[in-house]
């Protein structure tokens, strides 16, 4: 738009005076219907969050006012060994449990793509775990499957294996019984990977068939690249999710962390630090640390994002 142009609509708007005015939206409608939200943010999110870094900087144990101890509480991240051990077993659990969960999800994704009857019945029951993996009554179903006299020993006796231990009292596979459980609630990934599957072209897979090209050809190069994006969204909440997975490990190891801290997670440590040995400060401090790990690690994802992930421009 040209100055004369420019010009010559700010003298129509003088004209038209107090018609602009009226003719201009009005935002307070918007801001009332949002105050609710904006309030919940700021009491909910951000007043909390802003109170746990002041308290990172303290001494307070929920009895007596806080008093400032200045980086002491981070200094002492450094030096704590079971800190050290709850990072290494949270980390096992992210590497192991986040690709094996995508994997048997893309994987019954593309079983369910293929057109069978009862689709949306099949896709429900997958999906229902997803929903029920996170839950206290769950968790507890697990500590019984897994336990000496667990369905998981019946099934065993059933092939031959007859077994009296423990899973899950076990220090060498309690956390593989866990890491199982998060496999387990695989279908809200499955309900994605299967709803990037269906925008996928079918010309694509029937250009390659005409060409001679095999199933796993066609999905190494055809259904893997254009799946891309979806994986990395994916993979970005189920990294996410994983480090802050609580309520299978404080259940299933009755909130020790045991056997022998084989199922410390990182938000188990800090559960303990702040309401069971009432260092609130410190568990601020470890509260902030995982921020900045999971914030590290979703940055990481992006940035490496450009070599792997495919989108259609």
């Amino acid at each position: 738009m040209s100055l004369m142009e420019l010009q010559a609509l700010a003298r129509d708007r003088k004209k038209a005076g107090p018609r602009a005015k009226e003719a201009t939206p009005d935002n307070k409608a918007a801001l009332v219907f949002l105050a609710p939200w904006l309030i919940g943010v700021a009491v909910l999110t951000v007043g909390p969050l802003a109170a746990s870094l002041v308290l990172a900087f303290t001494n307070y144990n929920l009895l007596q006012p806080p008093k400032f101890t200045g980086l002491a509480n981070f200094a002492r991240l450094l030096s704590d060994t079971r800190l050290h051990h709850s990072l290494e077993v949270t980390f096992t659990y992210v590497v192991i449990g986040v690709p094996s969960a995508l994997a048997v999800a893309l994987l019954l994704a593309l079983l369910l793509d293929k057109g069978m009857r009862g689709l949306a019945i099949y896709r429900s029951i997958f999906y229902l775990p997803s929903l029920l993996g996170s839950s206290v009554a769950i968790a507890v179903l697990w500590r019984l499957v897994f336990g000496g006299q667990g369905l998981f020993n019946s099934f065993l006796g059933l092939i031959g294996i007859d077994t009296q231990k423990s899973w899950i009292a076990n220090p060498s596979t309690a956390l593989g019984t866990i890491i199982l459980l998060h496999v387990w609630t695989f279908g809200s990934s499955m309900v994605i990977f299967l709803a990037g599957l269906r925008q996928i072209p079918r010309e694509f897979y029937e250009a390659a068939a005409t060409d001679g090209a095999t199933t796993w050809r066609q999905f190494r190069s055809i259904t893997l690249p254009l799946l891309t994006p979806i994986i990395f969204f994916n993979l970005v909440l189920g990294i996410i999710n994983a480090f802050s997975a609580f309520t299978q490990a404080f259940v299933v190891s009755n909130g020790t962390g045991g056997p022998s801290d084989s199922t410390l997670f990182y938000t188990l440590y800090l559960y303990q630090e702040g309401f069971g040995s009432y260092r609130m400060g410190y568990a601020s401090a470890l509260a902030w640390l995982l921020v900045v790990i999971i914030g590290a690690f979703t940055a990481i994802n992006f940035w490496a994002s450009r070599f792997w992930v495919h989108y259609e421009d």
